[in-house]
């Protein structure tokens, strides 16, 4: 080939020649590549795998090698779709080339994973999944707030809920979306727009079942935050049974289901007439119970006490008493009796000490004594009437008073 001008050169001049092209080329120092995972395989040096373009049949080999697989933020495996960094390096060997990758990242769903991951782990180094941050639910609220869209079937089964539950309470409604990129802004704006109203004692955020990235506005950072400063209590019931979203984690409970979380909001007007019952019945019995604990003890301390001795003995004194009383009648009523007899005694007497009487029966002896036939003057002075009332007189009061003595 000396005749032509051409000149010849080694298998590793062209290894080493494609390798300087392929270094100095800044495109492939630092290059982001997507695609799928088709195959796998770990090795004592790293891990050894191939990303497949979704469109086409085209494979690029990747490796791993052992001391970068503790920086990789997601570990690769058949089938999933990645997001690779890494710098392209030709293989001699095989004369061929392949990425040597530096980070590894989900791609598409995986990627949502990954970033509802790291919200979820920032949120709770925050404390906002804290289970001492949950508040009770009122027992018996008369207003409750329902954050979901009108149209929605959520909404329907809400308002029957409640109204089979507790037909006096009152439900408000704070419209919003609960899909698409404008939801979480549009769920903030309707919780903010019940706080401010100020009226509800409990909220609930609902939506009804469907896909799981449907739910994806309730893993949002701006609805978990509007929830966690949330004043009032928040019941979600977002999605199925089997759906978890960052909102009902910071929520106060979370239920299935819309119409779990209705049901778990109030509590059924006969649910409240049954344990008013049972309350009853409670009550009465523990009255009764503590009857007999006291009648129990009153026997107890009457047994110690000696009662029956002093029961005897209060029944003895009574006896006496009763005695002492019917002695003080009988001497009360003689006692009357005699200052009765006194009394007429006296009354006797002062009829005979009357003056009048006196006069008349002096004035009926003066008149006996006289008589033509009587004596003269001398003699008729001396049983004159008057004189005749003062010696008797005085023989009366001097005979009563000697009499007395």
């Amino acid at each position: 080939m000396g005749d032509r001008g051409l000149s010849a050169i080694s298998v590793a001049g062209v290894s080493d020649y494609l390798e300087s092209l392929i270094g100095e080329d800044v495109r492939l120092r630092q290059l982001w590549i997507f695609g799928e995972v088709s195959s796998c395989k770990p090795h004592a040096v790293g891990l050894f795998f191939s990303l497949k373009d979704s469109q086409t049949t085209d494979l690029l080999d990747c490796v791993v090698w052992k001391n970068g697989l503790a920086q990789l933020q997601h570990r690769p495996e058949i089938g999933q779709q990645v997001l690779l960094l890494g710098t392209v390096r030709l293989y001699r060997k095989r004369s061929g080339y392949q990425l040597q990758v530096v980070q590894c990242l989900p791609f598409g769903d995986g990627l949502k994973a990954l970033q509802r991951q790291k919200l979820e782990q920032r949120l709770q180094a925050e404390g906002l999944f804290d289970r001492d941050r949950k508040r009770p639910l009122p027992l018996y609220p008369q207003t409750i707030a329902v954050v979901t869209s009108p149209q929605a079937a959520a909404w329907g089964d809400i308002q029957r809920s409640l109204r089979q539950r507790s037909p006096g309470l009152k439900v408000l409604l704070s419209p919003t979306l609960v899909q698409g990129d404008q939801a979480p802004a549009a769920i903030a704006t309707a919780i903010a727009r019940v706080v401010a109203d100020g009226r509800a004692e409990l909220l609930i955020l609902a939506r009804g079942g469907g896909a799981r990235e449907d739910l994806e506005c309730f893993d949002d950072e701006q609805v978990v935050r509007a929830i966690a400063t949330c004043p009032i209590p928040v019941v979600t019931g977002l999605g199925h049974e089997q759906d978890e979203t960052l909102a009902d984690r910071v929520a106060d409970w979370a239920a299935h289901t819309p119409t779990a979380a209705a049901i778990r909001s109030v509590p059924a007007w006969t649910e409240l007439r049954q344990a008013w019952q049972q309350l009853r019945q409670r009550l009465i019995h523990a009255q009764r119970q503590q009857w007999q604990d006291y009648r129990r003890q009153l026997q107890h301390c009457q047994t110690r006490l000696g009662w029956p001795l002093l029961q005897r003995r209060l029944q003895q004194a009574q006896h006496q008493q009763q005695s002492l009383r019917q002695r003080l009648q009988q001497a009360s009523r003689l006692q009357l009796a005699q200052e009765r007899q006194h009394l007429d005694h006296l009354q006797e007497l002062l009829a005979i000490l009357n003056p009048e009487s006196v006069l008349q029966r002096g004035l009926r002896l003066g008149a006996a004594r006289s008589h033509p036939d009587s004596a003269g003057a001398g003699s008729a002075s001396g049983r004159s009437p008057l004189a005749s009332v003062g010696r008797w007189y005085r023989r009366r009061l001097c005979g009563n008073r000697y009499n007395r003595n």
